[in-house]
């Protein structure tokens, strides 16, 4: 027997054994009735027995649900009427009102761009000291670049935030009265800044990257967030147990705080996770939206 009759011999044989279960799960199944939410599934034992659907629910609460049967359960303990909304996390199209993840949106980003190109403009055009021997914007954001740049040919987002300061008038970027979000907020934007132009994805710009983030011809993608075969756009929200998640830029930004006690786990006991583990569970949900990108990307080019 050759390789490919063996091979093919197996194949055979693991697609009856597949079709032997599944007849085997029909007929067991067959006079069993689940309720919403529940399906029947036969135990090691050959009995049917009814178990919850294994995919997210969104109630009419506006609260997301591990499956069907959670749904029920918090009915029942808190004696409230939550119905079916629809498969899949909830998602609010509405920005946050109340304790808003901090982040910053594509308006945020385009407007921090668009005043620090103003900036290099007049700065060209009015003959500051600075700028009396540059001919041009390039020249002048060429002579930034080397007086913040480290040494590594490389702008990292902190010596972005330097450059910034430069100008500290003209770029006060104010979210809150809260000074200390407002500094976070300005270095989120220098992130997202550095996406922008940072073809090789190191997270640093080099001198030809950061001239053409801060070329006034180039126009900024509008990327939108993906979630379970669905896109998002920009200030979109949903929510991860007991967390809030909002799209911001193309990526989805989460909070990561330990969910109370009507947020527990399948087996009933809290379920706490390191910041390791939820910044895992963010980049896979990041992932999901750069696998449906790809796919996109595939479909335009076929």
């Amino acid at each position: 027997m050759t390789i490919t009759q063996l091979s093919l011999s197996l194949f055979l044989s693991l697609l009856h054994f597949i079709l032997d279960c599944l007849m085997l799960v029909c007929s067991v199944c067959a006079k069993t009735f689940c309720g919403a939410g529940r399906e029947c599934v036969s135990t090691d034992r050959g009995e049917p027995v009814c178990r919850c659907l294994q995919h997210w629910v969104c109630g009419s609460n506006g609260r997301s649900y591990r499956n069907h049967c959670e749904l029920h359960r918090e009915a029942c303990v808190t004696q409230t009427k939550i119905h079916l909304q629809h498969r899949g996390h909830c998602i609010n199209h509405q920005r946050p009102t109340s304790a808003p993840v901090m982040v910053c949106f594509l308006s945020d980003r385009d407007w921090l761009r668009a005043r620090v190109i103003q900036w290099i403009q007049e700065e060209v055009e009015s003959g500051d000291s600075l700028a009396s021997n540059r001919s041009s914007a390039n020249d002048l954001l060429q002579m930034y670049f080397q007086t913040y740049d480290n040494g590594d040919s490389r702008l990292d987002s902190k010596e972005f935030l330097r450059f910034l300061q430069h100008n500290e008038t003209s770029l006060n970027l104010t979210h809150s009265s809260n000074q200390e979000n407002n500094l976070l907020l300005r270095s989120l934007c220098v992130d997202a800044l550095i996406e922008l132009s940072d073809e090789n994805a190191d997270w640093k710009l080099s001198l030809t990257e950061f001239i053409n983030c801060l070329t006034p011809d180039y126009q900024p993608p509008e990327r939108q967030c993906a979630l379970e075969d669905e896109v998002f756009e920009d200030g979109a929200e949903t929510q991860m147990e007991c967390n809030k998640c909002v799209c911001a830029c193309g990526n989805w930004v989460c909070t990561a705080l330990t969910c109370e006690e009507n947020d527990v786990s399948e087996g009933g006991e809290e379920e706490e996770m390191t910041e390791e583990e939820w910044s895992r569970r963010v980049a896979e949900l990041n992932a999901v939206q750069v696998d449906s990108q790809r796919h996109t990307l595939v479909k335009l080019l076929l």
